[in-house]
């Protein structure tokens, strides 16, 4: 079995295990953070969430992982865009083990290569995942929030139109019908405007999302020109969620890297929203 080594550790977050506790555990304290961990009981079917560094991310990033400490779950599907644009449009992978400062999580080859099945445009790639971080900064978070055993099904997307999205969100919840999963919509919102920018634009995308309308969603990502760079990844968690019966969207909470540091020039939008 292969491994997939970090490719942002100590950089998105640190390498050491200790420090990266620490690193979580401040997220969740920051006042833009969960605050502590919430005993939520409804049925929560999928989630948004950011991928930036955690000093940045990962107080906003705490809500949509304590809203899934209480779900049944062996399956986390997480969906990420592809920022180095290597490998195939479309990829999973297969027997691998990915590495973590708190230790190995698992690929399920067994839903890989089911997926890969049900949907030839996602492709199985080792070397599509190398690199790119919107995914494996999902997994300690996730190790972390989530004490119980799982293993992951990494999508990685390099194609984000709206028909493939809606063919991989199809897909996913065709595999669902065999699995207890979660799924994970891994994208940042707007990228470097000022604050009021990324608020107006932000709150704009947000609005379609609630109502897990995907043409809609497209429709003012496209005219309002939203540099969502996970848009894909949003939209076929989307279209998982709602075949699999969700009935709305639910913001947890909205910041930006300008709310975070305080320095509001250039900022970057981060979201959690569950799926419910």
């Amino acid at each position: 079995m292969r491994i997939r080594t970090p490719a942002v550790a100590g950089m998105f977050y640190p390498k050491e295990k200790s420090k990266l506790e620490d690193s979580i555990n401040q997220s969740i304290a920051n006042k833009f953070g969960v605050g502590k961990i919430k005993q939520n009981n409804e049925r929560v079917f999928g989630t948004i969430c950011p991928h930036a560094g955690y000093m940045y991310s990962g107080p906003v990033a705490s809500h949509s992982f304590s809203s899934i400490t209480n779900q049944e779950f062996d399956l986390a599907v997480i969906l990420g865009p592809n920022h180095w644009g290597i490998g195939c449009n479309i990829a999973t992978m297969k027997e691998c083990s990915w590495e973590t400062p708190f230790g190995s999580v698992e690929v399920d080859s067994e839903s890989a290569k089911k997926i890969n099945q049900i949907s030839k445009i996602i492709e199985i790639d080792y070397f599509s995942h190398t690199r790119e971080h919107s995914i494996e900064v999902q997994i300690p978070m996730l190790m972390q929030f989530y004490k119980k055993p799982f293993k992951i099904l990494p999508i990685i997307l390099n194609e984000q139109d709206y028909e493939s999205m809606k063919e991989v969100g199809t897909a996913v919840a065709i595999l669902a019908k065999t699995k207890k999963i979660i799924i994970i919509g891994s994208s940042d919102f707007t990228h470097y405007e000022p604050n009021e920018v990324a608020y107006k634009q932000d709150s704009s995308l947000i609005e379609p999302i609630l109502k897990l309308d995907v043409e809609e969603f497209y429709q003012i990502l496209n005219e309002r020109r939203i540099s969502a760079c996970g848009y894909g990844a949003i939209a076929s968690t989307m279209v998982a969620c709602k075949k699999l019966g969700a009935k709305q969207g639910k913001l947890l909470k909205y910041a930006t890297s300008g709310d975070i540091t305080g320095d509001t020039s250039s900022v970057v939008g981060y979201a959690s929203i569950v799926f419910t």
